[in-house]
């Protein structure tokens, strides 16, 4: 359509990625001081918009322009979806709903062509429309159904009754502890005065009451104090740069490696992507993880350490790797097509696992400061899904697909075990070392 290359065809799939990686830097702060209900909605209508763009640009400038913006608009899908989960559940609950988030993320990913093999039977300015109306439907959905989440919580759980448990570090209680509120404490004059999520304007533009807030330039400010924390910097950057970036290198390079199949053909190969990262999270990952937790901490009299998340990594790392090298002999020996999908399957399936294990693990790490660790950790993810399709085509073309994936599996393997070993073992240790942050998430800053 634009008379490109398969590197510039690449490179619109890292635009989005780009805006992804700058938005949780401007949309965060929003969602602390406005609530997280405004600020989907404002970000979805620029995507919505951006989608249009895209559907009707005519030059590979505008189009990389719309595509740049629908990444920015969907930022808060990136860190204020995982802030909405931290409001709602309990920190045991977590891991499996931090799964689930992080399935929905990686859905639309490994789907998206899937329907874009159908609509191009269309036109492929039809795919951009698809998503405009999936845009506009979601843009509904927000306006109508989706409730404010943010409050202030520290100033709740001030008058609720506390843990008696005396080795009890929860910053919050877990149903089963909770015993009913006093009818004094109901009638608190202080809590009455602030009005309810649920009591705000259809349209809230006014800070939410009861929290205090921090600046619009704050979650651009404490990104870069993160670097302070190195359980989490290692933990992240290691992730996006040893391990999950490479399935960038996947998604960009199927068309190259069944350049014989039709585009729908294509698109239905990454059936095999989605069904290793739907499995693998409906049948471990988050849920097996709060599982591992609960186990370790009854050994360990009752004490929960961010650590325990991590045992998940190996087999995800091991799995990842296998996928890899499968897939890129299957490619070089030209196996039947259903051996690449039993290697896309165990690779999305390390992926969404190891996807899981690393976002639980920092905010385990620093449950008072989640939003700004998430923060971190979805602007490198996104920064390295950015990266990936500048070079893999070029890596690709002079060392071939064994080559250039095999090494890859082993940079996951020898690596990845290394990086997730040694956080296991010195986790604690570089926490205890590293300074005390001078903030903390806007509920528990009442």
């Amino acid at each position: 359509m634009f008379n490109i290359n398969y590197s510039q065809v690449n490179w619109t799939v890292a635009i989005p990625a780009l805006g992804l990686s700058v938005g949780p830097l401007f949309w965060s702060s929003l969602s602390d001081i406005y609530g997280r209900r405004v600020v989907f909605i404002l970000g979805t209508t620029i995507s919505l918009v951006a989608t249009v763009g895209a559907a009707v640009a005519n030059t590979y400038g505008g189009y990389m322009t719309a595509r740049f913006f629908q990444g920015f608009g969907v930022g808060p899908g990136s860190t204020v979806g995982m802030a909405v989960v931290n409001d709602l559940f309990y920190d045991y609950e977590r891991g499996q709903k931090l799964g689930l988030w992080v399935l929905a993320i990686d859905s639309g990913l490994l789907l998206g062509p899937t329907f874009g093999g159908f609509l191009d039977l269309v036109s492929a300015a039809w795919i951009n429309w698809f998503n405009a109306i999936l845009f506009a439907v979601l843009l509904l959905l927000e306006l109508f159904c989706m409730p404010e989440t943010l409050y202030p919580r520290t100033r709740m759980l001030q008058h609720m009754p506390k843990d008696p448990s005396p080795w009890s570090t929860d910053i919050e209680q877990t149903p089963e502890k909770c015993e009913s509120p006093s009818k004094a404490a109901l009638q608190d004059p202080e809590t009455d005065a602030i009005p309810r999520t649920k009591a705000l304007k259809f349209f809230n533009l006014r800070p939410i009451p009861g929290l205090r807030h921090p600046t619009p330039w704050d979650a651009t400010v404490r990104f870069f104090l993160t670097f302070q924390f190195p359980a989490v910097v290692f933990a992240v950057l290691g992730y996006s740069f040893l391990w999950y970036w490479w399935v960038l290198s996947v998604i960009t390079m199927v068309p190259a490696a069944y350049a014989t199949y039709s585009p729908l053909i294509q698109g239905l190969l990454f059936l095999g992507l989605f069904i290793g990262a739907l499995v693998s999270e409906v049948c471990c990952s988050g849920r097996l993880s709060d599982y591992i937790i609960k186990r370790l901490a009854r050994k360990n009299e009752g004490v929960r350490v961010p650590e325990m998340r991590l045992w998940l990594a190996y087999p995800a790392i091991l799995i990842t790797a296998v996928g890899l090298v499968v897939w890129s002999v299957s490619i070089d020996k030209n196996y039947h097509w259903m051996v690449g999908q039993v290697a896309f399957f165990l690779f999305s399936a390390g992926i969404q696992i190891g996807n899981t294990v690393t976002s639980s693990y920092i905010i385990d790490s620093y449950p008072l400061q989640s939003t700004s660790v998430v923060i971190f950790y979805a602007v490198f993810l996104n920064l390295s899904a950015f990266i990936n399709p500048f070079f893999i085509a070029s890596w690709q073309a002079a060392s071939g697909w064994t080559w250039t994936f095999t090494t890859q599996a082993l940079i996951v393997l020898v690596a990845g075990t290394g990086l997730f070993a040694g956080l296991q073992r010195y986790g604690a240790s570089l926490r205890s070392k590293a300074p005390v942050p001078g903030w903390v998430n806007p509920e528990f800053d009442s």
